[in-house]
């Protein structure tokens, strides 16, 4: 019979799967002997259970009594006793860590007879006693009950004035308690349940539900976090700090995950609930002043922090409460961290012994490296500092200013960039969050939720602006100096130092592109980023490529560490001027006529190729012959009919739209384009391999190799092949012929293919389209966010490749390819060549190289090198 319950003492960190990232690690905590309050997990495999069938396992609610019973034997009271009542937390947690985004109910087990027996507990404390009921009222109220959490809000605001929530005393709290039980029996037609078991149960469930609320779903797609994992169900038992003075609560890291600088880092809370610290409710005071209040614990912590993070050989994010003096740890993992911290840590690690090499090159991501590649403020420009800020989430925004996520929305889907401003910000706030540039908070610390999803997120963000004066229903805020900001006003902020800068501020390449342009490494991100570049670069298999159409792209490309052009596309070359001379090509009515433009272009081709063929210096050169969309090089159709219909229209005009008719096609994405174009123009391809002979012959050392595009029989290149091979002997130059496999019959003929090509380029952009059926131009404004919402699509599949669909088409080509031709040389160009997991899944296929844009070059080499290493560390389990 499955066990669906785990006390803390029976599991460890390597249980994520089934007792989630929160119960896997309170457990590996009481198993190193540190202040666990008691508890129990209730497993990930029960939450799927829920969601599939409506109900919870059977035997769930026997397993959950029985280790309840054994809790309450351990504390010497019951769950609610009236006199001397044990409370515990009902707190989510998946296997990933997913900041505010499901429920957690806190002071489980008060009811009006329970709460006098909580303020005898603590020596007489009726203000405690009535702060924790009228908490678990209002997180169970609009957690369990799903009633708007505004409304407590505003009853406790209306009471507070202006008064912080600690100065409400004992019988103005008690007047809350009644005040927020109508609100619930006003709101549900019942009363609020006063059985602890029923709370409990009732708390259970919101969690399971909450797996799939829309805020959770959002962050999941967000962060690309598998939709059918489920939550477990953490069950503690209550620890306070919110007794007093000498009790608190705080959050604390082993490094600043901002930096990765080592040092102390957190945020602490005088007489309060873990709540208060990540809502942002109210300022905190850092870390360090906790060793001013209460030396002991401070010391205390400072050993644990030591303890985890040598053990989990990692930065590690602690919760944790002081109650009366004594230390709890209420939570650890491995903290969330900016893209900077985590090249340093990974470094720091590794000078440290406690890491390999190997290892940090495994802790950081392509993703991560983009975010260190982006822009940052110009410091030679004049700036008009209007506030400060805690610098939270590193990175430059420059935006618009909203004040509420459904306008970031609004405005984010038009096209403009804003900047998301609020007091605090909450999980609701989500969707507001994921579409600002950046997110600027008057409150909390960088513990806040805003602090800890922008980090996650790689989002810029300022917390606790104190100096600002946010007024959402103004849609404005005022800061210093009579400095007044409303809603469309642009301003500028910096999550690397905190400041808020009014206007648009101008920015520069980052110092990571600065080093990827030869700068050699000055400081300690550019130091880290390079040892491990170097690192994945000395075990990848995978080559990296660039598609490049210019000698500028190309001399970028190897700066970048580019080792060849993977995607040259030709008909880039006939943008602008140029234009006219393709299409007096595929206009002409006579031989005559298209030889004279051919004539005309030839030597354009060779000049542009000697320029690439000279930039890339005995780099492998692989030149896409022309594929255009037939379109896109014609006179516009309805401009043409237009003027023939108010007869504004010569002779030749004349002549010119009824050619574009005879060539006008509905679908020109699937028409005359690539290879047809080729056969269907005589002369127009050999003029190319013509210009690339020739411009190979006056570069020495140049490597082209020539690609015949969007091949579907193996007839179509055996054609072209034949002709080129031809020139190629003429010229004597040795040059590569292949095929871009780019429509699903070439993929599934790959083995005849083959026999014609001695390499295959994979054009996945297209291979998509062709095998989802879909135009990428028309749908993924159409539709795609809903798929998204649906769950059809985990990620766009024009983003990351689709392995079930389009990756098996890759990997029949790939074996039946090589089985015909050993010796075949076969890459990726289309943009999943830059794409993280997609670069994982071109080195587990078998391909030899990735192409992709100069800019994602470096992405390419880093995840090269992680996925050999993941290769490796499979092989060797």
């Amino acid at each position: 019979m499955a066990k669906y319950v785990y006390d803390f003492t029976e599991g460890n960190k390597d249980l994520k799967d089934l007792l989630g990232g929160k119960g896997a690690n309170l457990a590996e905590m009481t198993n190193l002997g540190l202040p666990v309050p008691p508890g129990f997990t209730i497993t990930s495999e029960a939450c799927r259970h829920y969601l599939a069938e409506g109900a919870v396992p059977d035997g769930l609610e026997r397993e959950v009594s029985e280790h309840l019973g054994a809790m309450e034997k351990r504390m010497g009271k019951a769950l609610g006793q009236a006199d001397d009542p044990l409370l515990v937390s009902v707190r989510s947690g998946a296997k990933f860590s997913m900041p505010g985004m499901m429920e957690t109910v806190l002071n489980i087990g008060l009811n009006d007879e329970s709460v006098h027996g909580l303020a005898k507990q603590a020596g007489g404390n009726d203000r405690f006693a009535w702060d924790s009921y009228r908490r678990l009222i209002q997180m169970f109220g609009k957690t369990v009950l799903g009633i708007d959490g505004e409304l407590f809000e505003h009853a406790l605001e209306s009471l507070k004035g202006d008064r912080q929530d600690t100065d409400l005393d004992a019988g103005e709290l008690q007047g809350l308690v009644e005040t927020f039980k109508g609100i619930v029996r006003e709101q549900t037609g019942k009363d609020f349940p006063a059985d602890p078991r029923e709370q409990m149960r009732l708390a259970v469930m919101a969690v399971f539900d909450s797996w799939n609320a829309p805020r959770a779903i959002l962050y999941r797609r967000q962060e690309r976090i598998p939709a059918d994992l489920g939550t477990a169900v953490n069950i503690v038992a209550m620890v306070f700090g919110n007794v007093g003075n000498d009790s608190g609560t705080g959050v604390a890291f082993t490094r600043d995950p901002g930096s990765g600088q080592q040092g102390i880092y957190g945020d602490y809370l005088q007489n309060a609930q873990g709540e208060d610290v990540v809502a942002g409710i109210r300022n905190t005071i850092p870390l360090q002043e906790l060793e001013r209040l209460d030396k002991s614990s401070y010391d205390e912590l400072l050993r644990i922090m030591e303890t985890l993070e040598n053990h989990y050989r990692d930065l590690c994010d602690i919760e944790f409460t002081i109650e009366r003096g004594k230390l709890w740890m209420l939570q650890t993992r491995v903290g969330k961290r900016t893209a900077a911290a985590a090249f340093c840590i990974a470094t720091q690690l590794v000078d440290q012994g406690l890491i390999t090499l190997d290892e940090a090159v495994t802790r950081v991501t392509g993703d991560q490296l983009v975010q260190l590649m982006f822009p940052r403020f110009d410091s030679g420009t004049e700036k008009k500092k209007i506030a400060k800020g805690m610098n939270a989430s590193p990175g430059a925004a420059v935006g618009k200013v909203v004040f509420s996520s459904a306008r970031a929305v609004e405005l984010a889907d038009q096209g403009e960039d804003v900047i998301l401003v609020r007091r605090e910000t909450n999980p609701d706030d989500l969707s507001g969050m994921i579409a600002a540039r950046g997110i600027l908070t008057s409150r909390g610390g960088k513990t806040s939720h805003a602090a800890v999803v922008a980090r996650g997120m790689g989002k810029t963000c300022v917390c606790g602006a104190e100096e600002l004066e946010v007024s959402i229903a103004e849609r404005r805020f005022t800061a210093p100096g009579d400095v007044v900001v409303n809603e469309g006003d642009v301003i500028s902020i910096d999550g690397t130092t905190g400041e808020v800068f009014l206007g648009e501020v101008p920015v520069v390449d980052s110092a990571v592109v600065e080093y990827f342009e030869g700068r050699e490494p000055d400081d300690d991100l550019v130091r880290a980023v390079d040892r491990i570049m170097r690192r994945a670069d000395e075990v990848r298999r995978l080559g990296v490529r660039a598609n490049a159409d210019t000698a500028a792209d190309a001399a970028r490309a190897r700066r970048f560490g580019g080792e060849g052009i993977g995607l040259c596309r030709t008909e880039h070359m006939f943008l602008g001027e140029r234009r006219q001379l393709v299409e007096d090509l595929v206009l002409a009515s006579g031989d005559e006529e298209r030889q004279a433009a051919l004539d005309a272009l030839e030597p354009l081709q060779k000049a542009d190729f000697v320029e690439i063929f000279r930039a890339m210096d005995g780099q492998p050169v692989t030149v896409r012959l022309i594929d255009p969309p037939l379109h896109e090089f014609l006179p516009d159709i309805v401009d043409l009919s237009v003027k023939a219909a108010t007869g504004e229209t010569s002779d030749k005009q004349r002549d010119l739209l009824a050619a574009v008719k005879r060539l006008h096609e509905e679908n020109p994405m699937l028409g005359l384009r690539g290879v047809r174009l080729g056969l269907v123009i005589p002369g127009l391809f050999a003029m190319q391999v013509r210009a690339i002979a020739q411009a190979a012959k006056d570069v020495p050392g140049a490597k082209p190799e020539i690609m015949i595009p969007l091949v579907a029989a193996v007839q179509e290149l055996e054609a072209v092949r034949e002709e080129a091979a031809g020139i190629l002997a003429d010229l004597g130059v040795d040059a590569l012929v292949g095929t871009m496999i780019e429509t699903p019959r070439a993929a599934l003929t790959a083995g005849q293919v083959a026999e014609a090509a001695q390499f295959f380029s994979f054009g996945t952009n297209d291979l998509t389209q062709m095998t989802w059926g879909f135009s990428r131009d028309d749908v993924e404004a159409a539709f795609f966010s809903r798929y998204l919402e649906l769950g059809i699509f985990g990620v766009s599949p024009f983003e990351t490749l689709d392995r079930d669909g389009v990756g098996r088409l890759v990997r029949i080509a790939v074996e039946e390819g090589r089985k015909a031709r050993p010796d075949l040389k076969l890459g990726i160009c289309g943009e999943h060549g830059g794409d993280p997991d997609s670069v994982h899944f071109c080195h587990e296929a078998g391909l030899d190289y990735v192409s992709c844009s100069p800019f994602r070059i470096p992405v390419a080499r880093l995840e090269a090198g992680r996925a050999a290493m993941a290769e490796c560390d499979s092989d060797s389990r």
